[in-house]
């Protein structure tokens, strides 16, 4: 992931070098009237033919996607719990990953609707999304980011000043782990943790309280990949936690091993 020896597929996928060894990872830039509402496309390719299949797990970010997949294209609303995909054959999969609280514009409604669930794109987008998916899954129709790229801009809404701030909300987050506590958050935008919990169900899908847990989940799962002997109460009192047995629970709810554990598994 991010240390020197691991391949970089992504903050948030666990496990990383293992899953290096089997999928193939891009991150196209969009369009620059693309990038005001999308992070960054992801284009993620595979082939086990002849191999057991593979769960890949991800600790996923406060963002909604679109994703280009057989059988046809959906949307994912933020994944509050461990999120995780089989795979199996040979195959490949483009997504859209949308600025925290971008979607709020294209989807009408609250994101906290799609929280934890996935829609057929087509809800939002028409049975162009369908299309789409069919030529992308082809193989053969171009460069899949220059093609997702002609898909939005004529799609694009127009931009939303509160959108925009939420989401400097979330890089203020996802930027400095050890902010623990939703009540700073709100002191330093000058709002009530009523209105900022407010702004994130209508805006991210996931309340700041989680958003917060995530990216310290995030931190920890980093610091574990790197190998080498990790020194947890350091860790922990890095991070915010009250101890190392709150970092240790923390960790193996969400995902599913201790990080000692995690660590030791590389």
């Amino acid at each position: 992931m991010d240390s020197a020896d691991s391949p970089d597929l992504g903050r948030g996928v666990l496990h990383p070098a293992r899953a290096a060894e089997l999928i193939g990872v891009e991150r196209p830039a969009p369009d620059p009237g693309v990038a005001r509402f999308v992070e960054n496309y992801w284009l993620v390719r595979w082939d086990l033919r002849g191999l057991p299949a593979y769960e890949q797990k991800v600790l996923a970010y406060p963002n909604v996607h679109l994703v280009f997949e057989a059988p046809r294209a959906r949307v994912y609303g933020v994944d509050r719990s461990l999120f995780v995909r089989r795979l199996e054959g040979a195959g490949h999969v483009l997504g859209v990953k949308f600025r925290p609280g971008a979607f709020r514009s294209f989807a009408g409604r609250p994101v906290s609707a799609l929280a934890d669930r996935s829609v057929p794109a087509a809800e939002f987008f028409g049975a162009a999304a369908d299309r789409l998916n069919a030529a992308l899954l082809s193989g053969d129709a171009g460069d899949p980011a220059a093609l997702a790229d002609g898909f939005l801009l004529p799609r694009l809404p127009a931009p939303d000043p509160v959108a925009e701030e939420v989401a400097a909300m979330v890089d203020r987050i996802t930027g400095r782990p050890d902010l623990c506590r939703v009540d700073d958050l709100a002191g330093e935008f000058g709002l009530s943790v009523r209105r900022l919990q407010r702004l994130f169900a209508e805006y991210v899908g996931a309340s700041p309280k989680w958003v917060l847990r995530r990216a310290r989940l995030h931190e920890a799962a980093e610091r574990a990949g790197r190998g080498g002997e990790l020194d947890l109460a350091a860790l922990a009192a890095e991070l915010g936690y009250a101890d190392q047995a709150h970092l240790t629970r923390d960790f193996t709810a969400a995902v599913g091993e201790p990080p000692a554990r995690y660590a030791a598994a590389g």
